[in-house]
């Protein structure tokens, strides 16, 4: 009878790295949407976008005209939003960080396309795909702007900082 004890922890023992290696591998990867949603259809993107940390960038808002999409880095072609790197002063800062989290919420509401901008310019000089998001036929840079989180792009440069700036 002392036999059966040991059969159930050794048979214990070795299930939980069965288990644990089934859970991993049903466990979402980071910045990548997850579900039994059927794919978007072609043309149209979906994913999970968390807020950008460290030095591995895969899926991810980089703040509120720069995201990461499966290790693309993209530039919001129709807008420009406040700094956050180097913000002139603590309103640029603020709004910045309204900017990326706004940014963050729009591309998880739903599926999106990226679309060319209208000169045609694909890449800047930093290397970065140049691409206006649009859901519903929307810009969701526009989005941004009317909300006061961005700036038209090509137009004045904005003063988020006002008198109190550098």
């Amino acid at each position: 009878m002392q036999r059966l004890p040991s059969i159930r922890r050794f048979a214990a023992i070795a299930l939980i790295p069965l288990v644990s290696l089934s859970a991993l591998a049903l466990w979402p990867r980071a910045g990548e949407a997850q579900g039994t949603r059927p794919p978007p259809p072609a043309g149209e993107h979906r994913a999970l976008f968390p807020i950008c940390a460290g030095p591995s960038r895969v899926t991810c808002v980089v703040d509120g005209d720069t995201l990461w999409l499966r290790g693309t880095k993209i530039r919001i072609a129709d807008i420009d939003s406040p700094e956050i790197s180097r913000p002139g002063c603590p309103r640029e800062a603020r709004l910045g960080r309204q900017a990326t989290e706004r940014l963050r919420q729009l591309l998880n509401a739903g599926p999106f396309t990226l679309l060319p901008p209208p000169d045609g310019r694909s890449e800047d000089r930093y290397g970065r795909q140049l691409r206006i998001v649009h859901r519903d036929g929307e810009s969701l840079g526009e989005t941004l702007v009317k909300e006061g989180l961005a700036a038209r792009w090509g137009g004045p440069r904005p003063r988020w900082c006002g008198s109190e700036g550098v």
